[in-house]
């Protein structure tokens, strides 16, 4: 059975005027290969990046998700050079970025601003996310740093990646005081992964109006489908994903009712199993929760906007949840 294709309903993201569409696209992958964050992946073509970011944008995707540390800003300097290449505007195409904490103290937030700026060719930081709570400052004072970056036009929003309830917390206190709230959590979530609906953070975020932002939406590929599919593909996978416990057999014999289901609603709706999945993921939260597949081939990302498409049913959504409670970590 076919169901009609249904356009992309942009929605607000967490607390700021900023409308996007429920799916970005996760940049790590254009890390060009470099250090030992980028070196997860290989060294994409420009030209591939450029028909990435060009497919995403045509089928409705409006922002895009880097980090300084990916690949020591070789992610966003690939980014920005596509968008450039293909004329995209800022309304068409909003960036988020991160800095790195580790090892730093709140004051280099400031004095590595210009740094991001030019790696993105002067292109507007919508969102300016701490991309993990250990550094050798506190919450406190690294939200004090961003609050006046945004008051000095340099970024629009500030976020954070990978805290917990009680830091979320106090980051959006602290931006109070400057007349500024926390705007998003980037922590990963999947079917799969649904740990912040019991630590905390998912309640954190509802009640204080930020969005999620999941990272591995598609548990490093598992919930394609293709490897329960194919479990000799398992053996040909490079790097550390290799190692993750999800590509165990025991582990994926136990995930293969909920991957048979997800199949059973991809024929429905003339979509693929990992569409199916991405679209739980955006759909279950009401609109609290973006994610950000990433897109190492056209292919991928022609998957990924496919899976905005379509809505599954109240009905759909609330038994895939029930389902994969069984499995969340």
């Amino acid at each position: 059975m076919s169901t009609p294709i249904q356009p992309v309903v942009l929605r607000r993201f967490g607390n700021s005027e900023l409308q996007w569409s429920p799916l970005g696209l996760g940049c790590w992958q254009f890390s060009k290969g470099r250090g030992m964050v980028g070196g997860f992946w290989p060294n994409l073509d420009s030209k591939i990046i450029q028909d990435i970011v060009r497919t995403s944008i045509t089928g409705g995707i409006n922002w895009f998700d880097t980090a300084e540390v990916y690949g020591k800003g070789e992610s966003e300097q690939a980014l920005a050079a596509a968008l450039n290449a293909l004329h995209a505007s800022e309304k068409e195409a909003h960036i988020a970025t991160k800095w790195w904490p580790a090892f730093r103290t709140a004051g280099n937030i400031p004095a590595t601003i210009e740094q991001r700026i030019q790696a993105l060719s002067g292109r507007t930081i919508d969102l300016y996310q701490i991309h993990q709570p250990f550094s050798f400052s506190t919450v406190s004072a690294e939200m004090r740093e961003m609050a006046k970056l945004a008051q000095a036009g340099k970024i629009r929003h500030v976020g954070v990646s990978n805290f917990n309830a009680k830091q979320m917390i106090q980051a959006d206190r602290t931006l109070k005081e400057f007349g500024l709230r926390l705007v998003s959590n980037q922590v990963k979530y999947s079917m799969l992964d649904r740990r912040i609906e019991r630590n905390g953070v998912m309640d954190a975020a509802k009640e204080l109006g930020v969005a999620i932002i999941a990272y591995s939406p598609l548990e490093q590929g598992i919930l394609s489908g293709k490897f329960h599919k194919d479990p000799s593909l398992v053996k040909n996978i490079v790097g550390p994903r290799k190692w993750f416990s999800g590509f165990k057999a025991e582990r994926m014999q136990q995930t293969r009712p909920l991957i048979d289901r997800l199949d059973e609603l991809a024929s429905t709706y003339n979509a693929s199993v990992s569409q199916v999945a991405l679209n739980w993921t955006v759909h279950a939260h009401g609109e609290t929760v973006f994610a950000i597949p990433g897109a190492s081939k056209v292919s991928h990302a022609e998957d990924n906007v496919k899976a905005m498409r379509f809505r599954l049913t109240r009905e759909e959504i609330q038994e895939l949840n029930e389902m994969s409670l069984s499995y969340g970590k």
